[in-house]
């Protein structure tokens, strides 16, 4: 029944790309998440998610499973097994509600700061932006939902699983590389490492509330497998 409700909600919450909702819309929504258990969407301890992998793979696997996918929004869940890493990536265009269903997961996120800059002289085989970090903290469920926008609120964030955890993320839109909103990856580097000149400098006070983030491309060791949505059915009403 949650489950359905948050579907119905975003249909009426998510109108398209280019669109953010509003602020009463986000409460709705945010509410409608912040009730939700492992069992709105058919989860317990004991699926197969959270058992040990062998001692002999050396990287945790992510899996993901999508419960619904449209052009303006999806529902998807993220399983993560202890020390399993979701790198820090963006969300371009996007707002998308991230609930923690188990466990206990460390997020850090980042906004961009402007204006754009980038560091080339010194390094011209690197490019860097500065961002500014939104959250660097471990969230155990059950927790509040968090939101983030297309400029703000964390929209480049990276998952760590400190436990077993599941984390159900609602994107409206969703990915798509046609429409340009496909998925960047990043590495985050100490603020004081270089000035905007690309020349390195002393750390100064408040550095730490900033970050240069260098565009990577998908990391090799991230492992993802896509599972079949198993947990309590949507009702698809065709307006």
């Amino acid at each position: 029944m949650v489950l359905q409700k948050l579907f119905d909600s975003c249909r009426e919450v998510f109108k398209g790309p280019g669109t953010v909702p509003p602020p009463q819309d986000v409460q709705k929504l945010r509410k409608i998440l912040d009730s939700m258990k492992p069992e709105d969407v058919g989860l317990s301890k004991d699926l197969l998610f959270f058992k040990p992998r062998s001692v002999l793979e050396e990287t945790p696997r992510v899996t993901c499973t999508t419960i619904y996918k449209c052009k303006n929004f999806s529902l998807c869940i993220f399983f993560l097994p202890p020390t399993a890493v979701i790198p820090l990536h963006n969300h371009p265009g996007m707002t998308v509600f991230s609930k923690l269903l188990l466990g206990s997961m460390h997020i850090k996120a980042y906004d961009w700061v402007d204006p754009v800059k980038h560091s080339e002289s010194s390094m011209p085989s690197l490019i860097v932006r500065l961002a500014r970090l939104k959250a660097n903290s471990v969230f155990t469920a059950p927790c509040n939902t968090s939101v983030l926008y297309p400029t703000s609120g964390g929209n480049i964030h990276a998952f760590t699983a400190v436990t077993p955890c599941a984390v159900l993320d609602v994107l409206g839109p969703p990915y798509s590389e046609e429409d340009d909103r496909d998925c960047t990856y990043y590495r985050d580097l100490p603020c004081s490492s270089w000035s905007l000149d690309g020349s390195a400098r002393e750390p100064k006070e408040g550095d730490d509330c900033y970050g240069w983030l260098e565009e990577i491309e998908m990391p090799k060791d991230l492992k993802m497998e896509g599972v079949e949505y198993l947990g309590p059915q949507i009702i698809d009403t065709v307006y």
